[in-house]
């Protein structure tokens, strides 16, 4: 049978992967799919359980398993212990022992959430843009790292590296994307200023030159971060480094109408990955019921895709999200003139809908 590892994680994260698991149950209970899916701890709640944020048993099922559904770690009750011991090191340490080094992130627009957008609706509307952002390298990985006290100052650094081979895997990855889509691919980088950077167009130009029907060009992130908000259709797929692909990510969510919408997957080498919505773990709206669980949802969709090849029900599960949109259901974080409903009833809908 297969599984999915469901990590639920902190703050909103439980409540909307509750909604996601119910999801998996009802296209299970429709197509025979068997999928099974034991839950583990992980971030905070983890640390309080086990004193740390990704306890080895829990390391070990997303290892046996076949994917892996996040829903969101951290808390402000955890800023105050060591770093080593934080929820968001339980990400970075998962990424890294699984090896997930691409990160895909969508930003589309449902067009019933034209007016969610914070951005005006001849602007967003059509909006499909894929951010390729590389997961296991960069900044957040590179040492030597730390904090230290020198000529009585304090002080804090972290290195920025990247290897040739890091930056040619993300590359194929953007550009194989790139194939099923509009055939362009955009590389984000900071070239006029760092040495890295140069390195990372150099190697994004000759893995370019392997596939000659994909249109390729180049932007510094700081005009990047501006062409997002000013003109965002010009993208297709979007390839970039970790730090910089946390940073648009984050600001192409909101084009969308709200973060809650917005659904990630993080990739090995073959297709194994981790599954999980954009947006944090929110703890201003832990437990009122109201958090969003459709990036959660369009994670599991994301999942059936990439992981288990089955895109038919990738497909019925956007539907069902589109349709359950279409009939006005709408969470706080997305409503405009709306009634708001809750993190359940939208789960419901969605459900009905499949």
């Amino acid at each position: 049978m297969p599984k999915i590892a469901i990590l639920p994680g902190d703050g909103i994260g439980p409540e909307v992967a509750e909604q996601a698991v119910r999801v998996i149950e009802a296209i299970n209970a429709k197509h025979n799919t068997g999928f099974e899916c034991p839950t583990a701890p992980m971030g905070g709640t983890a640390y309080d359980l086990h004193g740390h944020p990704l306890p080895p048993a829990t390391l070990a099922l997303a290892q046996e398993c076949d994917a892996v559904l996040l829903g969101a770690v951290g808390g402000p009750q955890w800023e105050a212990i060591k770093r080593e011991h934080r929820p968001e090191r339980a990400l970075l340490g998962i990424r890294k022992a699984l090896n997930l080094f691409a990160n895909l992130r969508p930003a589309t627009l449902f067009p019933q959430l034209a007016e969610a957008s914070t951005l005006k609706p001849e602007v967003v509307s059509g909006l499909d843009i894929m951010i390729v952002r590389e997961l296991t390298g960069g900044i957040y990985f590179g040492q030597p790292r730390g904090l230290e006290t020198r000529d009585g100052e304090r002080m804090g650094f972290n290195t920025l590296t990247y290897t040739e081979s890091e930056i040619r895997r993300i590359g194929h990855v953007a550009f194989r994307t790139a194939l099923l889509r509009d055939k362009r691919v955009c590389s984000v980088d900071k070239a006029n200023v760092l040495e890295v950077s140069e390195l990372w167009r150099e190697i994004m130009i000759s893995v370019g030159e392997e596939y000659p029907e994909v249109e390729l060009s180049h932007m510094y992130i700081d005009n990047a971060c501006m062409q997002l908000v000013r003109a965002p259709k010009q993208f297709d797929v979007v390839v970039t480094t970790n730090l910089f692909g946390d940073i648009l990510s984050d600001a192409a969510s909101m084009l969308t109408g709200s973060i809650g919408m917005l659904p990630s997957a993080s990739l090995d080498q073959n297709g194994k990955g981790m599954y999980e919505p954009v947006h944090g773990s929110a703890p201003d709206i832990q437990g009122q019921g109201i958090a969003n669980p459709l990036a959660t949802i369009l994670s599991v969709a994301m999942m059936m895709r990439s992981t288990f090849k089955l895109p038919e029900i990738a497909a019925s599960i956007e539907n069902a999200v589109a349709e359950s949109l279409e009939s006005g259901l709408r969470t706080a974080d997305i409503a405009t003139s709306q009634t708001p409903c809750s993190t359940s009833e939208m789960g419901d809908a969605v459900i009905s809908k499949l």
